[in-house]
């Protein structure tokens, strides 16, 4: 081996041992969270929409073309008011066929009648023709009903919240036009997972977070759980009741932590810092795995029964830390309630 080789293999060997010094001698960049007394809340995570108590999705019933809708968005509506009519030009051609036979029908039962009393023709002509005449008039009377179909109306009074439909649009049997209800009050209908409905109960508050609002703190009530969940997504309906002056709007989407527990002067440590039912507590610029007793686990903060003194700091995050590892403390986590 020369000299060059020799030189350039210290070099190497220096380079990696600085880099090892500085990715361990140096320690590993830690938040360091001092235990602190606190609220410690058990939450149930949901997601759902915001939507009136009372209101009604308004579809059409048969498919055709629109011919007149309302410009009502936003406007007043009572039960029964017109919103939309359909082309029922080829419905009314039918219903006038129907009628032009029920008038046929009308004089064949006549002629038989008359034949009847002059003996000639059976009883059996008279049902046949009665029978006729009835059939028809079944029909004449369906298609009436299917008519009524064209003239979409408001089936309550409310505030039409949206519509989905402009003129000359095909309207698809089924297909939602309007959506109809009573702007207050609100609420939150959420699906919770199957595993966590037992420890949902009526009442219960409930903290809602959206990108509407960020910055403001939106609660409700549970008021109503479904008793049947839904076997293919595996989750259970709830309703929770918002206040009057929610500043929340219908057709919002939101994240809901449903509060099912909570503990006040509990001592309490970021979540991320408890690792495998231990946490690392900060001595002298090295960590010490300590066991700890766990109580109730938030999102972001978890009760500790035991195994941490108040004020004893602990690193957080608890990654990439062993007991005796040397950390850099680089900034401060302190704890709040445990959602």
């Amino acid at each position: 081996m020369n000299r060059r080789t020799v030189i350039w293999a210290l070099i190497v060997l220096a380079i990696a041992g600085g880099a090892i010094w500085w990715r361990y001698g140096r320690g590993v960049a830690v938040n360091a969270a001092s235990a602190q007394p606190g609220t410690a809340v058990e939450i149930v995570y949901a997601t759902g929409g915001v939507e009136p108590v009372r209101w009604a999705k308004v579809a059409s019933v048969v498919r055709d073309r629109i011919l007149d809708i309302c410009d009502c968005e936003g406007k007043t509506v009572a039960k029964g008011d017109v919103l939309a009519h359909l082309d029922d030009r080829q419905a009314q051609a039918q219903l006038t066929e129907l009628r032009a036979r029920e008038d046929f029908a009308k004089r064949e039962l006549t002629r038989v009648t008359d034949l009847i009393a002059r003996g000639a023709a059976t009883t059996q002509g008279f049902e046949r023709a009665s029978m006729d005449l009835r059939q028809v008039q079944g029909q004449i009377s369906v298609q009436i009903e299917r008519i009524n179909d064209y003239i979409i109306t408001a089936p309550m009074d409310g505030v039409v919240l949206r519509r989905d439909g402009e003129i000359g649009e095909i309207a698809e049997a089924g297909q939602i036009l309007f959506r109809i209800g009573v702007p207050k009050p609100l609420q939150v209908v959420a699906e919770v997972n199957e595993e966590d409905i037992p420890r949902v109960a009526l009442g219960h508050t409930v903290l809602f977070r959206t990108d509407a609002f960020p910055d403001e703190r939106l609660t409700g009530k549970v008021r109503e759980i479904t008793p049947m969940g839904d076997v293919v997504t595996k989750t259970y309906r709830i309703k929770v009741a918002l206040p009057d002056d929610t500043p929340l709007k219908p057709g919002m989407s939101v994240e809901a932590n449903i509060i099912t527990r909570e503990k006040p002067n509990a001592l309490l440590v970021p979540a991320d810092a408890v690792r495998d039912g231990a946490v690392f507590v900060i001595e002298d610029n090295r960590v010490r795995r300590r066991e700890v007793r766990l109580g109730i686990r938030g999102t972001r903060q978890t009760e500790i029964l035991s195994g941490v003194q108040p004020g004893e700091r602990v690193a957080s995050p608890a990654v990439e830390l062993r007991d005796g590892s040397r950390v850099r403390v680089t900034g401060t986590a302190a704890p709040a309630a445990a959602r």
